[in-house]
């Protein structure tokens, strides 16, 4: 006798804003493997960590899959939102949902985050906003990137399956970024980094 494998747990199929211009207004979620929207929860604790109103930041929101984290960003009145997504039919519902929002601030490029981050003009943003697959050894690359690319005393934040250990924040030190604030909910483990001076 075999027994059935576990179905995997069912993600929201949309999310919504829960902040900003387009409070409530509602993101699809492709059933695609690696995908995890960022959850209501987490993102109230972070924006209340970061400040309601991101007036003047420029954003990047370099994996970024149904685009919450991004477009959350832009409701709450970020000056320029910056959406990468390699996977081309994500790219796609993440410029109908821009259309249909008339977010006219936001870019979404179909494109690889690291590849992209690369070739960007380094100190370009207040914020950068990753949450690669919790399966894909991403996380280091693009910490490395994301310190390049984000002003002094800027913010990264970080969302993993685990909490950074502590040789994980040591080799964050000598990127320039320490760790400001992190939280758990759930399987999903937070991290909010800013950059400060190289020691």
């Amino acid at each position: 006798m075999t027994t059935a494998p576990a179905p995997r747990r069912a993600l929201p199929r949309e999310v919504r804003i829960i902040g900003g211009q387009w409070k409530r207004s509602k993101l699809p979620v492709a059933d695609l493997p690696g995908l995890r929207p960022t959850p209501d929860r987490v993102r109230e604790t972070l924006f209340n960590w970061l400040g309601q109103d991101l007036t003047g930041w420029r954003c990047l929101d370099a994996f970024a899959g149904s685009g919450a984290l991004g477009f959350e960003a832009a409701s709450r009145g970020a000056d320029q939102v910056v959406l990468l997504e390699r996977e081309r039919r994500l790219a796609a519902t993440l410029n109908e949902t821009k259309a249909r929002l008339k977010a006219e601030l936001v870019r979404v490029d179909n494109v690889d985050a690291l590849t992209w981050m690369a070739r960007c003009a380094p100190e370009s943003f207040e914020l950068v906003f990753l949450d690669p697959p919790f399966d894909a050894p991403l996380m280091a690359p693009a910490l490395a990137a994301a310190a390049r690319v984000v002003v002094p005393q800027g913010f990264v934040y970080v969302e993993s399956g685990e909490p950074l250990a502590a040789e994980s924040l040591e080799a964050l030190e000598t990127l320039g970024l320490r760790l400001h604030r992190q939280g758990r909910a759930g399987a999903v483990h937070f991290h909010l980094l800013q950059r400060v001076n190289k020691p």
